[in-house]
């Protein structure tokens, strides 16, 4: 007989092949934006125009991982990271964005894969983490057909260096922020405002996933999007409809194309600009087989569509347009839970809602949370960083994943966001998510409570008990 003890040890164990990473994008930390032939993104343009960043703030620098990478990738492995998700600069690998292949920037992959490997921990590289080069801006961006081509070839430029390098490859991190903060609001790179570009831009991302999936016919190759649980304010008619909008252009457009080859019929409608774009055979090659579902989750968003609903504590840190397409008088109101230092509200049950949704109204495919992480306003202080609330909401989150896989779904790993305190986008340098603290004036990384907590919770495979302290 099972005693209670070993019951809830079991349910506070993860599978054994379970991957405990975590994750960090190229631009946020690399540096070194004008070396070894690395050309200019659209980040680098974005944040050299006033007033787009928090402070004036840019990744010039960043947390100068492109030299450190070796002692990075030792922190790594004393925190017994199984697994690491990282993205790769397209400027750094073809400088304007197509034609040539810059030999330098792919030795820097290749040396970093190697490091990896070399301490046990498996490389899982993300093709596009929105840093498109920028002359490929110049030449329409992404509301231009031609950039989900030039990301075929770039695709398989990548892979055919380092397909013996790398096991898993993902194509395309978040394209609802590429298309719509970068295209509809302007909060992200390249900052137009131009709400019809932003529905071009995101099927031209999703089309660009699909072909760099035929293009490199990798052993393991995902696809990875953005999902958030949608609550109604209230049971009013507008409030459900609300909901509904928002689920659709967040969630239901990702997800059906990507699974079902589809887009959502009301969706569309919401829409109301047309997809005159969609070529003949574009869903099918958007629906190309994958091996694997990234799922980035951070939080739940309240809606409503009456006006002048409870404000959100959320909210971008600059001059923004709208990023809801058809759907810009839904406001996101506070639901009343504890929030990070951006905002957001702390829901894990919203992860193990939109794991089993997935598991359920999709075909069958295995899951992988890729990111996922707050941030808070962290303070070191005697070599120390005591941040006992992004220990609880991982801890929390965890146990949602836990649930998600008693309850039958097929999710084979968890990465938190971030490895490291990095460049926050619009936010600049003002948003810690790290697990480990960097001084961005020396460089001097140091783990933080939450990370030597973590590190224990790999070593186990599992959560520690509910009591615990």
């Amino acid at each position: 007989m099972t005693t209670q003890q070993e019951q809830t040890s079991s349910h506070l164990r993860f599978p054994a092949t379970f991957a405990w990473g975590a994750a960090t994008s190229a631009y946020q930390i690399e540096g070194a934006v004008n070396e070894d032939g690395r050309g200019a993104s659209i980040w680098d343009t974005f944040t050299r125009t006033p007033g787009r960043v928090l402070g004036g703030d840019h990744a010039d620098v960043a947390i100068d991982h492109y030299h450190r990478f070796r002692d990075d990738v030792a922190v790594m492995a004393d925190l017994g990271l199984t697994a690491y998700r990282f993205s790769v600069s397209w400027p750094r690998i073809q400088p304007d964005g197509s034609g040539k292949v810059n030999v330098k920037g792919l030795d820097f992959y290749k040396r970093l894969t190697d490091e990896l490997r070399a301490h046990g921990i498996d490389p899982w590289l993300t093709l596009y983490h929105w840093d498109l080069p920028q002359a490929l801006e110049d030449a329409g961006g992404w509301p231009n057909r031609d950039t989900a081509y030039r990301f075929a070839d770039y695709a398989r430029c990548v892979h055919d260096v380092l397909k013996d390098h790398v096991h898993t490859f993902s194509t395309v991190n978040e394209p609802w922020c590429a298309a719509f903060l970068g295209y509809a609001s302007g909060e992200h790179a390249p900052g137009r405002r131009e709400p019809a570009n932003a529905v071009r831009a995101a099927h031209h991302l999703n089309l660009a996933h699909g072909l760099a999936v035929q293009a490199m016919n990798a052993r393991r190759v995902g696809g990875c999007v953005n999902l958030y649980a949608i609550t109604p304010d209230t049971a009013s008619e507008r409030d459900l409809d609300a909901a509904r909008r928002i689920d659709g252009l967040q969630n239901r457009f990702f997800l059906d194309a990507l699974l079902l080859g589809r887009y959502p019929d009301d969706v569309i409608e919401d829409i109301g600009t047309g997809l005159d774009f969609v070529a003949d055979g574009d869903m099918a090659v958007i629906n190309a087989p994958i091996d694997v579902l990234l799922v980035n989750y951070y939080s739940r968003f309240t809606v409503s569509g009456a006006p002048g609903g409870k404000a959100s504590a959320a909210a971008a840190p600059t001059d923004t347009g709208s990023p809801w397409v058809g759907s810009e008088h839904v406001s996101f109101v506070n639901g009343g839970r504890p929030v990070t230092a951006m905002g957001w509200e702390i829901d894990q049950e919203g992860l193990l809602e939109v794991l089993t949704r997935v598991a359920r109204d999709y075909p069958p495919i295995p899951l992988v949370v890729s990111e996922n992480g707050a941030a808070f306003d962290d303070v070191l202080e005697h070599g120390r960083v005591h941040d006992a609330e992004r220990r609880a909401y991982i801890d929390a989150h965890l146990g949602a994943c836990r649930a998600a896989i008693d309850a039958g779904v097929p999710l084979e790993g968890y990465f938190a966001w971030s490895l490291m305190d990095n460049f926050e986008w619009a936010w600049g340098y003002g948003k810690r998510f790290g697990l480990v603290h960097v001084d961005f004036d020396t460089q001097r990384r140091v783990l933080k409570d939450s990370a030597l907590w973590y590190a224990e919770i790999i070593r186990q495979n599992r959560r520690h008990e509910p009591t615990d302290s």
